[in-house]
């Protein structure tokens, strides 16, 4: 075998050894079936195994990585990915959907706290953190990251803002977060997100709030320290409309590099991410039902 193949190989064995171990899957429903677990690139079509989408992502100077927030297999994988890319290089960023601006200040002190050796007791609390997320799903990542080198960062609104926006909904600058088709894409998820039940005349605020979300994901991301990592709900780094066109207009031109955690039968396609990673579904909830409660 020549020399620079030997090379190449043992190089290659070595990157997929640092790995940690890929979690067990959480969510009960689908496990057997084959494209549960498949990563795909979706510019080429291509299957990726766990180590060549690490690979994949190391590059990336911006990642932005699609959940749902309930599934906890999503949790479990994000976790995943963020260790694995530290194996990989020097993290510049994490950035979170979850945090708000208000909490910043929170963030730091536990940073500090867990350096010099303290034990937080209730860290949710220490945190300010938001009821609406579950502690159980994110706590992992946040205590992975408040103990690590790089900074953990808010990259939402607060609810003042978002409030504001609502009232007085700002003029959104940009020709690909302003198309027409992208308003009305966005438009009709809030409506089908609220079961029909929105009334229409609510819809422009509402879309508003969405869209300034975004803008403020995209402002965080361009200046956090990279690589920066976000860690936000599917709709929000679509390619297509969310997040990657905000960046687009704020003059990255590239979008950042997208990767959609999805569950087994949700189609993902190149217009909406980069790459896809399939996971199982997590028992069906009529939440639709509950809202009409």
């Amino acid at each position: 075998m020549r020399p620079i193949l030997l090379s190449l190989l043992v190089l290659l064995s070595a990157c997929q050894a640092a790995l940690p171990p890929l979690p067990a899957w959480q969510s009960p429903e689908g496990r057997e079936q084959a494209q549960v677990g498949q990563i795909l690139d979706l510019r080429s079509g291509q299957p990726l195994n766990p180590a060549q989408l690490v690979e994949r992502l190391a590059g990336a100077s911006r990642l932005l990585i699609g959940e749902r927030h309930d599934n906890a297999d999503h949790h479990v994988l994000q976790h995943w990915l963020l260790e694995a890319l530290e194996h990989r290089r020097a993290q510049g960023s994490l950035l979170l959907e979850m945090l708000n601006p208000d909490q910043q200040a929170r963030v730091e002190a536990a940073r500090r706290g867990i350096a010099s050796g303290q034990t937080i007791a209730d860290l949710p609390a220490a945190l300010a953190w938001q009821k609406g997320w579950d502690w159980a799903l994110y706590g992992p990542i946040v205590r992975h990251a408040l103990d690590r080198p790089y900074p953990l960062l808010a990259a939402n609104l607060d609810r003042p803002q978002l409030l504001q926006v609502y009232r007085q909904p700002p003029a959104l600058s940009g020709l690909r977060s302003t198309a027409p088709a992208v308003r009305a894409a966005l438009q009709e998820q809030i409506r089908e997100s609220h079961c029909g039940k929105l009334p229409d005349s609510q819809l422009p605020a509402m879309l508003a709030v969405q869209q300034q979300r975004d803008r403020r994901m995209a402002e965080a991301l361009l200046a956090a320290p990279a690589p920066s990592l976000l860690l936000a709900g599917a709709y929000h780094v679509r390619r297509d409309l969310g997040v990657p066109l905000h960046l687009q207009d704020l003059g990255e031109p590239t979008g950042g590099l997208v990767l959609i955690l999805a569950e087994l039968g949700q189609t993902v396609t190149a217009a909406e991410a980069d790459l896809v990673w399939y996971t199982p579904r997590r028992p069906e909830q009529d939440y639709c039902a509950a809202l009409g409660e």
